[in-house]
Order: structure tokens, then sequence, then C-alpha cells
């Protein structure tokens, strides 16, 4: 299952909402909620579960896509 993290714009800032997040963060600037997505995509991906990030532009247009996939481990290597 792969879990989807969005940015999307806020009245004062950004917002990060997830699959997995019961409440979203709020950030004052892109910058910051890219970063925090970003880490918790990585989090995921230790794990062992694929993310994606989409990035929303304040218009409500997609500005990009981020995949983090788990790193593969070789059995008897």
């Amino acid at each position: 299952m792969t879990f989807t993290i969005s940015i999307t714009a806020a009245q004062d800032g950004w917002c990060v909402q997830g699959d997995t997040l019961e409440n979203g963060m709020m950030f004052l600037s892109g910058a910051e909620a890219e970063t925090a997505a970003r880490l918790l995509a990585r989090r995921y991906s230790a794990a062992g579960h694929p993310t994606e990030i989409e990035v929303f532009l304040r218009d409500g247009a997609l500005a990009g896509r981020y995949v983090s996939v788990p790193d593969l481990v070789v059995l008897g290597a």
C-alpha cells in the first residue's frame, strides 16, 4: 500500500496532510511544509512503505509529485 502526503495552501500558510495523520500539520512557508513532508516520507520508506508526496499550488493545481520508495534488501548476498 502506498501512503500519500499532500501539501496544500491554507489561509495563513501551508498544510501537510497524509493517510496516517489524524490532524494536518501547519507551516508558515511552503519550504517548511515540503521539508516536513519529505522527512515523513523517508520515515515511512524506512518502515517499508512506499510514499507519494503531492504538492499543490495556491490555485489548487498540482505543482509536483515525489515518490519515496523503501530501500531494497538483497538476501543471501
